[in-house]
């Protein structure tokens, strides 16, 4: 089960390994008998009931049926959210669950529901200012437990359009680089729903130089773009803007090797570590 981790111990983490030591208690369970039944440790269900970790999703709905906690544990799941998410993405991360259609331009670094753990880990570690170890930990955690979207029973199409300089940037050396590409082969073989395609840098110019991007579909039908940069993030709804920024994704797709020619180029990437 994927927790989180951060020496600073707030008010909401508190609340939540409270509530969760009480649903525990009242079904009249061990924390080891706890720690079976939902297939973690007994030192992590002591951990997340002290505060010290915080729990998943997956854990808090697990614990809300093993303690009949008659809806407690499950109204928790956005105040763990709060603990794990900036401010600045927590909207797109929610929305991001249900979402109908994911799609990104990514110019810097592999799409973040795409990385592995070595490469998430080599990315959070080269942070400026730096994480604490803790701090990693806690970011680490966090992605990896995004990347249940690609795998949830109704999956998202995804599109995602590359810069071919991010498969050879080599993130934590060259067997992480490795390992991610690697990952990267085996997603785009087994999931008829992602589609990844390279933009090879020496393209003379394409519709993405302005910079990477994020969209998306909801189930709703509400488009939304989430632009990210050095100085901060931007949640773009307003229609005509988003409108523009889709048709201008659609282009760059066309500018880009299809996924079949992107996977050989992968491959050869592989082929040169």
């Amino acid at each position: 089960m994927a927790v989180g981790t951060s020496g600073e111990l707030t008010h909401g983490r508190r609340l939540v390994g409270e509530l969760i030591r009480i649903h525990r208690a009242r079904a009249g369970l061990t924390q080891k008998a706890a720690a079976d039944q939902l297939l973690i440790s007994e030192s992590l269900m002591g951990a997340v009931e002290r505060a010290e970790r915080i729990p998943s999703r997956d854990l808090l709905m697990d614990a809300e049926r093993a303690f009949g906690a008659d809806g407690a544990l499950e109204a928790c799941c956005d105040l763990v959210d709060e603990e794990k998410y900036p401010a600045k993405i927590l909207d797109w991360v929610r929305l991001e669950r249900l979402a109908r259609v994911i799609s990104a331009y990514e110019t810097m670094v592999i799409p973040g529901l795409l990385q592995t753990e070595g490469y998430a880990r080599a990315l959070y570690e080269a942070r400026v200012p730096a994480y604490t170890e803790q701090e990693i930990v806690r970011h680490v955690e966090a992605r990896m437990e995004r990347g249940a979207v690609l795998t949830r029973k109704t999956p998202p199409r995804v599109g995602y359009v590359i810069e071919e300089a991010i498969l050879e940037r080599p993130l934590g050396g060259e067997a992480v680089l490795k390992d991610q590409l690697r990952h990267l082969l085996e997603c785009m073989r087994t999931m008829n729903h992602l589609t990844l395609q390279v933009m090879p840098t020496r393209r003379p110019t394409h519709a993405g130089l302005n910079g990477p991007m994020k969209l998306m579909a909801t189930e709703e039908g509400r488009h939304l773009v989430y632009q990210e940069g050095q100085g901060g993030a931007t949640l773009i709804s307003k229609p005509e803007r988003v409108s523009d920024l889709f048709d201008l994704f659609g282009t760059l797709r066309a500018q880009a090797l299809n996924p079949w020619e992107s996977a050989e180029f992968i491959e050869k990437k592989v082929a040169e570590l």
